[in-house]
């Protein structure tokens, strides 16, 4: 079955830097388009960025120039470089994805992982 095991969280200071990993099996990794999404406390799901088969990358205004998602598909990995980290960064980290389609919009996830806490302190 598909799997998604997200690693790499930790405790930081605001300005910090951090980068996540996720590593997929179930799948044909390179026909999907992954995603790295988080969850605050009290708060919605939220898509934080996407790359697709090709590398096309997405990113969501709050993160623009200081996230940076990428892919190796040899090793089934997805990465998040995480930079300038902000208090508002802090949340539960998780990745997903899906095949015939790059857009995560209205796109239901049967499963998630456990996901990698991130936590942005002084």
């Amino acid at each position: 079955q598909v799997q998604f095991v997200e690693s790499g969280g930790d405790l930081v200071q605001p300005g910090g830097s951090l980068r996540l990993s996720c590593a997929a099996s179930g799948l044909i990794f390179s026909l999907y388009t992954m995603g790295w999404f988080r969850q605050a406390p009290g708060k919605q799901r939220e898509l934080v960025a996407s790359i697709t088969r090709t590398g096309n990358t997405t990113y969501d205004d709050s993160v623009k120039g200081r996230f940076t998602i990428s892919r190796d598909n040899a090793r089934t990995m997805v990465y998040l470089e995480m930079k300038s980290l902000k208090p508002d960064d802090t949340a539960v980290y998780y990745c997903n994805g899906r095949a015939l389609g790059t857009q995560f919009s209205g796109f239901e996830f049967k499963q998630w992982g456990q996901g990698t806490q991130v936590t942005v302190s002084s």
